[in-house]
């Protein structure tokens, strides 16, 4: 990796961007290697603030992240992203959990965030980011990338 990062740091031209995305958008999205949020949406480096996660859900800490996104780097619009195929679709977390301890001796209280439904996770996202009183009211789409396709579908 350092090595690439070395070849990567000879031709490195991008110290003009600033911290505010050029599009001011921020996106929201699972952490699944298969979904590169840059090429499914167009983007290039500079564009937008990518936040990813378990799932791309709205938890505490990707609204601290978009809370600052917006309110100190200008971002005015926020894209939610699921996708299919995703590992929290169905998990049983009490069994995880219950692995994880035997496995480390330690138990701990940790919500891993599953959910039974594609559709209503990546809703239940949005509707929790616009009802946020700290997320500045701006266009929240909620879309579903299918891993299979490469095509995005628009839920809200």
């Amino acid at each position: 990796m350092l090595a690439e990062n070395a070849r990567y740091a000879e031709s490195f031209d991008r110290s003009e961007l600033t911290a505010a995305p050029l599009r001011r958008l921020a996106v929201l999205a699972c952490m699944d290697a298969r979904l590169d949020v840059r090429e499914a949406l167009g983007l290039r480096t500079g564009d937008a603030h990518i936040i990813r996660n378990a799932g791309g859900t709205a938890t505490d800490d990707a609204i601290r992240s978009l809370i600052i996104s917006q309110q100190l780097l200008g971002t005015d619009e926020i894209v939610v992203i699921g996708h299919t195929g995703c590992g929290l679709l169905g998990i049983d977390e009490a069994g995880l959990r219950d692995r994880l301890a035997d496995e480390t001796g330690q138990r701990l209280d940790l919500a891993f965030g599953s959910f039974d439904d594609l559709d209503a996770s990546v809703r239940s996202s949005v509707a929790r980011l616009r009802a946020h009183p700290w997320i500045t009211p701006v266009a929240i789409h909620g879309l579903i990338f299918d891993v299979s396709t490469g095509r995005l579908r628009e839920l809200t």
